[in-house]
Parts: structure tokens; C-alpha cells; sequence
């Protein structure tokens, strides 16, 4: 009977920590909005990168057998060749949320104009040359759907793919170019049918490509050399009638350490906009996590070592001070207002040549900053500035000279020492997530309640490259490098 109600209450104290575990990954660190806006973009920078893909793409050859029954000729193959598109135009494209489904994908009313080398061989005769290839009425209609695969990678299909061109108009070139052209009409039929045949093909394999460049993104990555941060998607993406929204992780982790940290995501909601392409909602929990991180991998020790306040505040020699972290800094975001306060203790050394560092004072702090924010490119930017700090000290002791001329050596190592180097750290900034080579502009970042919201319209910088990827996390970067030994003049 024992034996039972300790397996029982083992069984339990398993499920305890598994509900425990899924509660504390339950809601996302980072939230990104696209907008119907950024769709309506995406047409325009869409069409610029089709056409570089187009001028750089490799056009299978178009081939076939058909009978001129007009010349009594029983076959002819053909052996269309060297196929590049010279021009296109899809006036009327539009991309649309279909809410729960994906992005639908709608253009009518292309044309394009085709160069290409042809060859042709018949029982009675063969020859070869150049042509020019003018498709009318293209029309193409799909819808890309976006998951979450169980890496929390995204997934991209196309699914109901619908291509077709209505018209075909080919005209020969060469010295015989007015007589192929007398019968290049009953040509164009066949042509037409087995172009219609290979595009949706062309285009589905196309997104698979892209989808298996996607599938090889790692959303765990080193970050410096302290901390790993996990944006990995945590469910399927939201789809509305106005919007996609994408749920990453967004934590943070000590290198040898993947646990999660001991506090769970408050949940946020994305105000309803939709005057900006794109939001991004940054989590209070991922500047936690961050803090919590680097703390527990002893990235906020610092050790300067100084003359110049020694001079100021006429000390016998030069010294050293250390300062180290005793517990994470706290992070608070209140509407406007974003604070880290840190908890710390300094302990100040004698510096002396022939003789091993003795401790002049030690003591506990706590230094109160505000947190700057600014958007550069694609890079969120921080810097600190010192609201205040106060020593751990009773109140009766506030006032005694050596404690207020100790708080004035304190104050000075702060301005000029420890702030210059964090913010020297922070402006590397890091970057935020966005589309490959899609940059930020008109940005603006708001505090709100326990979260960031920054809302940014996109611009199309250059032509994208077949590398998509999170360009944007790699290298993100709050606090960077190592601490310690670093000194100041």
C-alpha cells in the first residue's frame, strides 16, 4: 500500500512539473505584426526582387514534337533554348490575408517579353535561330501558408497554385525569319500548352526552395560570449483578415545552461494599429532573461583600475575597483519609463607595484538607471544614464564625512568609468527581427505596459540574395564581451 501511494504521488509531482514547465513557455517574449500595409509593400519590392531573380535565373528549355498539317509535314521537333525574360509587367498583383489559411497571392493581366535560341528538325528539313516570345494574360493565383515546424522553424507551401499565360506571340529572326514567321501561329498553340504545364512546377519549386533554406535556420544562437537566445517560434503564426502575427520565444540563456529562467512571461497584447507595416512587441520577460543570463554567467563583473580619481580625491596611490553584480539587474517598463536598477557591491583596492591588493572599503549599492532607446537601420540601441544610487548603509551612518567623501569617489567611478564602458557595449545595439535586406524607417519605440513596442515601416534596400534568414538575430548583442581587466585612464 505504501509502495502504491508513493508511485502515486511521484506520478504527481511529475505532472505538477510539466504543467509548471508548459506555463512558463506558455506566452512569447517577442511579438512581430505585419500589417496589410507591409503586404502592399511587399508587391512593389516583390516585383523588384522577381526581376533580378528573373535576369539571374536559368529557364529550363522548352521542347516538344508537333505536326504541320498545313505543310504535310507528320512531325517537327522543337528545342526552344537560352530562354530569358527581357521585360515584364503584372500591373494588377495583390497579396491578401486569408484569415486562419495564409497569404493569398493574386496577379492578372501580365505580360512579358521573351527572348530565346530555337532549333527544329523534321524528316524534310531542320534549321535554327533566334526568337522573341510575347506572353499576354498571365494570370496567377496561390496562397503561401506559414507553420511552425517542431524545431520552431517556419514552414513555408504554396498550396492551390492556378497559373496560366492566355496568348503566346512568337516572332523569328534570321534569314528565313518571313517564312517560319507565315506559319509561326500554329506553333504558338503548343508552345502555350506546354508553358501553362511547367508553371506551376517552376513556381512551386521555387518555394521550396526558399522553404529549405528556412528549414536550415538555427533559432538558437550564440549570442556572445555568455549567453544563447532562443527566438524560435512558439505555435503556427496568427492569421487575421488585417494582419500575421508571429510568436518567438525570445530568451535568453547562460551558455552552459539551457534551463529556463526561474519566472515565467507576463502576457502582452499588440495595440490594434495598422498605420505602420510592422510592429515588434519586445517583452519585459526578454530583457529579464537577458539580465537573469548574463548575470548567472558573471558577465557583470567589472575591475577598473584608475589614477585619476586617486588625484581628485587626493588618495595616497593609485587603486583598483571592483564591482560585481549580487543579483540580476532588475528591469522595469512602465509606460515611458524603462529602468535597470543594480544591485551591487564595489570593493575598493590598494594598487601598489611590490605589494599584493589590499581592500581599502567594500560595500553594497544599488545603482538606478534610465534606459535610452533609439533605432539605427536594423538595430535596437540602449544606452544608460545614472538616475541615482544609494549605499546599503544604516541611517545613521548617511552622514559621516568618510561615508559622504566614499559616495563621491562611488559617484565619479560610475560617471566615468562603469556607464562610459557599458554604453560603449550597448551602442553595437542588436538587431531586430525583419525580412533579409528590408531595413527600418520612420521608426518609432513606445514604453508601455511591461513590454517595448516599436512601429517601423520597411524599405527594400537591395536585391535579395537566395540566403534568406532571420538576418537580424545573429550577433544580437546587449551586453558584449568581456569585462574584467578592462581600465580606464
Amino acid at each position: 500500500m505504501c509502495t502504491k501511494m508513493v508511485q502515486v504521488l511521484w506520478g504527481c509531482f511529475l505532472l505538477w512539473n510539466v504543467y509548471i514547465s508548459s506555463a512558463w513557455t506558455t506566452h512569447p517574449g517577442i511579438k512581430a505584426r505585419a500589417t496589410q500595409r507591409a503586404l502592399d509593400y511587399g508587391v512593389q519590392a516583390g516585383m523588384e526582387m522577381i526581376e533580378q531573380m528573373a535576369k539571374e535565373r536559368s529557364i529550363p528549355d522548352l521542347k516538344g514534337s508537333e505536326s504541320l498539317e498545313f505543310l504535310k509535314v507528320d512531325y517537327v521537333n522543337y528545342n526552344f533554348s537560352n530562354i530569358k525574360i527581357n521585360a515584364f509587367s503584372f500591373p494588377n498583383t495583390s497579396l491578401a490575408f486569408v484569415p486562419g489559411v495564409g497569404i493569398k497571392a493574386l496577379t492578372n493581366h501580365g505580360t512579358a517579353n521573351i527572348s530565346t535560341n530555337w532549333e527544329v528538325k523534321s524528316p524534310l528539313f531542320q534549321d535554327s535561330g533566334g526568337a522573341d516570345l510575347f506572353l499576354s494574360g498571365v494570370y496567377f493565383a496561390g496562397i503561401l501558408t506559414l507553420t511552425r515546424n517542431d524545431l520552431g522553424q517556419p514552414n513555408l507551401e504554396l498550396q492551390d497554385c492556378h497559373a496560366q499565360v492566355s496568348h503566346a506571340h512568337v516572332s523569328f529572326s534570321g534569314e528565313l525569319s518571313v517564312l517560319y514567321n507565315s506559319f509561326a501561329e500554329p506553333m504558338e498553340k503548343p508552345i502555350l500548352k506546354n508553358l501553362n504545364e511547367m508553371l506551376c512546377p517552376i513556381i512551386t519549386g521555387e518555394v521550396e526552395a526558399l522553404n529549405a533554406n528556412l528549414s536550415m535556420l538555427e533559432v538558437l544562437t550564440k549570442i556572445d560570449n555568455y549567453t544563447l537566445l532562443d527566438y524560435s517560434l512558439m505555435s503556427s503564426p496568427e492569421i487575421t483578415e488585417n494582419y500575421i502575427d508571429l510568436n518567438l520565444k525570445g530568451a535568453f540563456y547562460p551558455l552552459e545552461n539551457l534551463a529556463d529562467p526561474p519566472f515565467s512571461p507576463v502576457p502582452f497584447e499588440l495595440p490594434e494599429r495598422s498605420d505602420s507595416m510592422l510592429y515588434i512587441g519586445i517583452s519585459e520577460y526578454f530583457f529579464k532573461s537577458a539580465s537573469f543570463a548574463h548575470f548567472a554567467a558573471g558577465a557583470f563583473n567589472v575591475t577598473l583600475s584608475t589614477k585619476e580619481i586617486a588625484e581628485i580625491y587626493i588618495l595616497s596611490q593609485p587603486f583598483m575597483v571592483r564591482i560585481m553584480a549580487t543579483e540580476p539587474p532588475v528591469i522595469s517598463l512602465l509606460p515611458g519609463n524603462f529602468t535597470l536598477d543594480i544591485p551591487a557591491s564595489i570593493i575598493l583596492l590598494t594598487q601598489s607595484e611590490n605589494s599584493t591588493a589590499e581592500t581599502i572599503v567594500s560595500m553594497d549599492f544599488v545603482a538606478s538607471t534610465s534606459v535610452g532607446l533609439v533605432i539605427l537601420g536594423q538595430r535596437l540601441i540602449c544606452s544608460l544614464s545614472l538616475n541615482r544610487f544609494r549605499l546599503s548603509l544604516p541611517e545613521s551612518n548617511r552622514n559621516n564625512i568618510e561615508v559622504l567623501r566614499f559616495e563621491n569617489i562611488l559617484s565619479s567611478i560610475l560617471h566615468f568609468g562603469v556607464l562610459p564602458l557599458a554604453n560603449a557595449k550597448l551602442q553595437q545595439g542588436f538587431p531586430l527581427p525583419s525580412p533579409h535586406k528590408i531595413s527600418f524607417v520612420n521608426s518609432d519605440i513606445e514604453v508601455l505596459e511591461h513590454f517595448l513596442l516599436i512601429s517601423t515601416d520597411l524599405k527594400y534596400e537591395t536585391p535579395l540574395k537566395r540566403q534568406p534568414s532571420f538576418y537580424g538575430w545573429e550577433g544580437l548583442n546587449l551586453i558584449n564581451g568581456q569585462w574584467m581587466d578592462k581600465s580606464v585612464p
